[in-house]
C-alpha cells in the first residue's frame, strides 16, 4: 500500500525536528513539511483550510469546534506551550505599576481572541480582579497594519474593543502613547529596540509565572495538532499514528536536551534551566496526551466561553479524535 502524502504545517522547533528530519517516521504517512509562522499557519488554516495536518490556535480552534463549523479535528499534540506573565508591555508614564492599573486602559491587541491573550485575562480576572469590561481594547497589527480576526467574534456586552487606524500599528500605538499597553504573543518591536517609556507589567515575570503555576498547575497550552476530518474519515488509522509519532518526536528532542556533554541550544546555562523546569513542574514537563492535559484544557474552555468566545461550553474531550484519547501500553 502506498504512503499517503501529506502536507504538514508547524513551526520550527527542536521538538518538531525528528520528524522533519525523517529519523521519526509516521506509521504510512509520507509527509511534506511547511515550517511557518503561526500566523501564516492559522490564517491559512482557518480562512481557506490549506493543510492536511497542521498547528492550530487553541483558541480559534476552540470558536470552530463549538460552533460545529472546524474542518480539522485535533489530536492531543501541543507543540506550543508559554507562561504568559511576560506578555504584558505597559507605559512608564501612564500609572501603571501593577495589575489593576490597567482598569480604564487602552490595550492593544493583535487579535483579541488569540489564545496568549485569552490566558492573560484569565490570570488577571482570577488574580487581580481585571476583567475584559473594564479595558478598552484596541486591534491591529503588531507590525503591519491591517491585521483582522481570523474568526468572527460576538462579544458580550460591555466588552469594548476598536479597530486600530488603517495605517497604524500596535508597536506604533504603544510607541506614541496612543495606547497605554500591549498584550500579546510576540515582543513589540518598540520595546525590542530599548524604547525607555516600555516595559514588562510584571518586574520578574519568570518568578511571577512560577510561583502562579505552583498554586494552580496550569502550564498554558497555546496550539494543538489538527487533522483534515475528512482524512481522518478515510484513514481512521491517522490520528492514532500522528499523536505516536509526534510523541516520539517530542521524547527524542528531550533527550538532547539532557545531553550536557554539548549543549544543543544556543543558550548558556541550558542544563540549568532543564533541571529548574523538571524541579518545578516535574520530569515531563511539556506532556502530550489528552490524560495529563484534560485540567489545563478545561480551565482554558472555561475561560473562553466565560468570556464569550466559544457559543457553548466545550469539554475538553470534545477537541480531539476519539482514536487519540488513548494509547496502547507494553
Amino acid at each position: 500500500m502506498a504512503k499517503l502524502q501529506l502536507s504538514i504545517a508547524v513551526g520550527n522547533y527542536d521538538r518538531m525536528r525528528p520528524l522533519v528530519d525523517g529519523e521519526v517516521q509516521i506509521d504510512g504517512v509520507d509527509p511534506v513539511f511547511m515550517l511557518q509562522d503561526p500566523e501564516e499557519i492559522f490564517f491559512r488554516a482557518f480562512r481557506h483550510a490549506d493543510y492536511d495536518i497542521c498547528e492550530l490556535s487553541l483558541s480559534s480552534y476552540s470558536v470552530k469546534t463549538a460552533e460545529g463549523s472546524s474542518p480539522y479535528i485535533a489530536v492531543p499534540v501541543f507543540p506550543s506551550r508559554t507562561f504568559r506573565h511576560a506578555s504584558i508591555y505597559v507605559r512608564k508614564d501612564r500609572g501603571i505599576n501593577e495589575p489593576a492599573d490597567l482598569k480604564g486602559k487602552r490595550v492593544g491587541v493583535p487579535e483579541y481572541q488569540l489564545t496568549a491573550n485569552i490566558w492573560v485575562r484569565l490570570f488577571l480576572e482570577e488574580d487581580y480582579g481585571v476583567r475584559p469590561a473594564d479595558v478598552t481594547w484596541v486591534r491591529g497589527g503588531y507590525e503591519d497594519p491591517g491585521r483582522i480576526e481570523k474568526i468572527t467574534l460576538r462579544l458580550p456586552e460591555g466588552v469594548r474593543l476598536e479597530n486600530a487606524p488603517e495605517s497604524e500599528t500596535i508597536s506604533g500605538l504603544l510607541a506614541s502613547g496612543n495606547v497605554d499597553a500591549v498584550i500579546g504573543p510576540r515582543v513589540p518591536s518598540c520595546y525590542g529596540r530599548g524604547d525607555g517609556q516600555i516595559k514588562h507589567l510584571f518586574d520578574d515575570p519568570q518568578k511571577t509565572a512560577s510561583d502562579w503555576y505552583r498554586r494552580t498547575h496550569l502550564f498554558p497550552i497555546m496550539h494543538t495538532l489538527g487533522v483534515r476530518r475528512e482524512l481522518t474519515e478515510r484513514h481512521p488509522w491517522l490520528p492514532g499514528a500522528l499523536t505516536k509519532a509526534f510523541e516520539k518526536s517530542k521524547a527524542l528532542a528531550l533527550k538532547r536536551l539532557s545531553d550536557t556533554s554539548a549543549t544543543k541550544i544556543t543558550l548558556p546555562f541550558a542544563d540549568v534551566q532543564l533541571a529548574n523546569a523538571r524541579a518545578l513542574m516535574g520530569e515531563d514537563f511539556w506532556p502530550y496526551g489528552f490524560a495529563p492535559n484534560e485540567f489545563t484544557l478545561n480551565r482554558f474552555l472555561a475561560q473562553h466561553h466565560h468570556e464569550g468566545l466559544s457559543s457553548r461550553l466545550l469539554d475538553a474531550r470534545e477537541l480531539f479524535h476519539p482514536a487519540s484519547l488513548e494509547s496502547f501500553k507494553i
